[in-house]
């Protein structure tokens, strides 16, 4: 199988893909999601993956018309499947980069296809960019207050011991947000601009009860 990280430059990655329209969830460049698929057209659509390259878009549609993409998604590989007997697939997803779509696709596919452009997005592929530039100490005490608000306890160890980079997007994914307030975690430029949106956020919800729920 090939590595998920052979994309050294945007030029290598396809520019159309299949997407999976889904609210809510949110996939990061070297971030995980895992997924159940139950839906026949988008069981078709990952038997099709599998088949062939493993990829698949994930991207969001506007709260306002759910056929509404919208413009900015992320790329991801399925990197583990399970085949169900009750027509199900359980599968896991890495982020490799975000995507711009530039045109929907005419299809006789049952799920949806476009074209995307990754040319905003280069530095996705370097794992780590800006990372160092990132407020750490400031994200980890906002994650304190929350916790301790909440009587939550969490393996700070591992905290400690996670890079930035995963750090600041997996608290992005597990985040109860709205799919706007995440679609704004998506499109922040690098980590050191998620980071302090997702600071100002969890702030905002330590004044509403409303944060962080927890960290696997």
């Amino acid at each position: 199988m090939s590595s998920l990280y052979k994309y050294k430059k945007i030029e290598e990655i396809p520019s159309k893909i299949s997407i999976f329209p889904l609210n809510g969830a949110l996939l990061l460049p070297r971030s995980q999601l895992p997924l159940n698929i139950f839906e026949p057209r988008y069981l078709e659509m990952i038997d099709n993956s599998i088949s062939s390259d493993r990829l698949i878009g994930m991207i969001q549609t506007q709260e306002s018309n759910e056929n509404q993409l919208y413009s900015i998604g992320c790329l991801g590989k399925i990197t583990s499947f399970t085949e169900l007997s009750d027509s199900r697939f359980i599968i896991t997803l890495n982020g490799i980069c975000r995507y711009k779509v530039t045109q929907e696709l005419d299809t006789l596919t049952p799920y949806r296809q476009v074209k995307v452009s990754y040319e905003d997005f280069e530095n996705d592929l370097t794992p780590g960019f800006n990372q160092d530039k990132a407020n750490r100490d400031k994200l980890l005490d906002v994650l304190k207050r929350y916790l301790e608000k909440n009587n939550l306890q969490i393996d700070w160890e591992a905290v400690k011991g996670s890079p930035t980079e995963t750090l600041v997007n997996s608290l992005c994914s597990l985040s109860p947000y709205s799919a706007e307030e995440k679609q704004a975690l998506l499109e922040a430029e690098d980590i050191q601009k998620r980071n302090e949106l997702l600071i100002a956020m969890t702030e905002m919800a330590l004044s509403t009860n409303k944060g962080i729920e927890s960290i696997q």
